[in-house]
């Protein structure tokens, strides 16, 4: 080695040996607290399991059509022993008198309300747990009629809704003279006097019962759609960026059953077409991607290629468009334009300008709003916000569903029972199992986000005579959920109101 070297570096051997093992002990030292050996940490904090939440609420409309002039009479009734707080009835129309209503709606119709506002907010006020009539009347006469829709809202998870109920009295009261005269009855007493009877009345029998999926929330049974001609529809569809993920997925699959329900279920020679607005690339904002046809494959194809990559929100061009293909429609055929966005125009024509024209050429105009989608809007754009054209689903979960409610309007609502009051109370108290979305074969749970409204409608027929004087009824509806995920095949059994079931995770009303 060469000594001038060594001494540059100042270190011999022994001193480098020596320095070595220094450093070793002072490792070794601070080894009693870390480590030198190369190490990783990874952790999983926070955790929690929290259990979600079933809840079913209501509310309701119930109207009474019982004859001019009888306001103070009914609205006596109702302060003394009405739903809830005491109710000022209202005559709506000659004889109809509203005599019922939650929410209570100071401005704006009731079916809208109850379809655009979040009602499983916890400071929304609705039929939650209380246990109220809709329907406390005497003097019923014949020819009088009553209605109430119920507005069905399931909090946080899918579920699988039963409506359940029954006859709590079926009473004859006392039996008068031109009643004793009417049926061959006599009195308890035994005579011509207008004692008290025991037994069963005829009133559950002679009233006439109704009840249906009132698919706009309107207490109207609409049986046939708007026209028995064909119907010509284009299906508008939001393509913006923020229709990606699951909201475009909800999309596709709602507009491929609205398109299923209209070629398969409607009238005889309709078609359908659709029109996308606002995907990337789209100079004039929208296009006609699928002119009317009736090849349902074929539509189903082109739906199923709904982007979600536009920057800018084109409603008003997308109805533009879509009305140019619907000016092909055949005479004889019903032009229809079902509009669905999911945020505010933000570019092209104005929403409201294009629907007027297109609805002054003849155009019905559906309005569906989801997510960031404006009801001031979808209000501008439907054909009459106040008869139920616009439907929103605040839970893009619930988008197919709410599909579903528009091709049953377009179609006509179902019927769930026809049949006396006390057939429809016996079926009831077995459970009437109900279907979360008509327009598909299956019977499907209720999904979270939207309102769906059951009808029930009772009259007592002209033609019913003396038989049913002073008899009384009373009977008792309700509504059951449970839980959809991991319960494919519920099984529920009632006594009345009352569920059993073999699941848990549930909730009723």
């Amino acid at each position: 080695m060469n000594p001038d070297t060594t001494d540059t570096i100042g270190l011999s051997r022994r001193k480098l040996l020596a320095g070595l093992g220094a450093v070793g002990v002072a490792s070794a030292g601070a080894g009693l607290g870390t480590t030198a050996y190369f190490n990783d940490t990874e952790t999983f904090e926070g955790n929690t399991l929290t259990a979600g939440e079933l809840d079913l609420k209501l509310d309701y409309r119930a109207t009474y059509a019982g004859g001019t002039g009888r306001i103070d009479e009914i609205n006596g009734w109702y302060s003394d022993e009405g739903p809830g707080e005491p109710f000022d009835v209202v005559e709506e129309d000659d004889g109809v008198y509203l005599v019922g209503e939650v929410p209570n709606i100071d401005e704006g119709e009731w079916p809208d309300v109850v379809q655009e506002r979040d009602f499983c907010a916890p400071d929304v006020d609705l039929v939650n747990g209380d246990e109220i009539p809709v329907f406390v009347l005497d003097d019923v006469k014949p020819g009088d009629c009553g209605e109430v829709t119920i507005s069905l809202h399931i909090c946080d998870n899918p579920s699988w809704v039963w409506m359940n109920g029954e006859l709590t009295a079926d009473d004859e009261n006392t039996v008068s003279e031109p009643e004793a005269g009417a049926d061959g009855e006599s009195n308890a007493l035994g005579d011509d006097s207008d004692g008290p009877i025991s037994g069963q009345g005829e009133l559950a029998d002679a009233i006439d019962v109704t009840m249906w999926y009132d698919e706009d929330c309107d207490n109207v049974y609409e049986p046939g759609g708007e026209s028995g001609g064909p119907l010509c529809v284009q299906i508008v569809l939001d393509a913006s960026g923020s229709m990606s993920g699951a909201r475009n997925t909800q999309a596709i699959e709602g507009a491929k059953t609205l398109a299923e329900s209209i070629l398969q279920d409607g009238p005889t020679g309709s078609r359908v077409g659709v029109t996308f607005f606002s995907a990337a690339g789209y100079s004039s904002g929208a296009q006609v991607v699928q002119p009317l046809t009736d090849d349902l494959q074929t539509v189903l194809d082109t739906i199923d290629d709904l982007p979600a990559d536009g920057s800018n929100t084109a409603i008003g061009e997308g109805i533009e468009t879509a009305q140019g293909d619907l000016e092909n429609c055949d005479e004889g055929e019903s032009p229809t334009m079902v509009v669905l966005t999911d945020g505010s125009n933000n570019a092209g024509t104005s929403p409201s300008g294009a629907a007027a024209a297109a609805k002054g050429d003849g155009t019905t105009i559906y309005a569906l709003g989801v997510g960031g989608a404006e009801v001031s809007t979808l209000n501008a754009i439907a054909s009459d916000p106040d008869e139920d054209y616009v439907f929103f689903a605040s839970d893009e979960g619930a988008l197919e569903q709410a599909f579903g409610l528009i091709g049953e309007s377009l179609l006509g609502e179902s019927i769930i029972f026809e049949g006396s009051l006390a057939d429809a109370m016996a079926e009831l108290e077995a459970g009437i199992a109900l279907d979360g979305n008509r327009a598909t074969e299956a019977r499907d749970p209720f999904d979270g986000g939207l309102t769906q409204c059951i009808g029930f409608e009772w009259c007592l027929p002209t033609d019913v005579g003396n038989e049913v004087q002073t008899d009384s009824v009373a009977f008792d509806l309700g509504f059951y959920a449970e839980q959809s995920r991991h319960n494919d095949e519920p099984d529920v059994t009632f006594n009345g109101t009352v569920p059993t079931s073999n699941s848990t995770g549930n909730a009723s009303q």
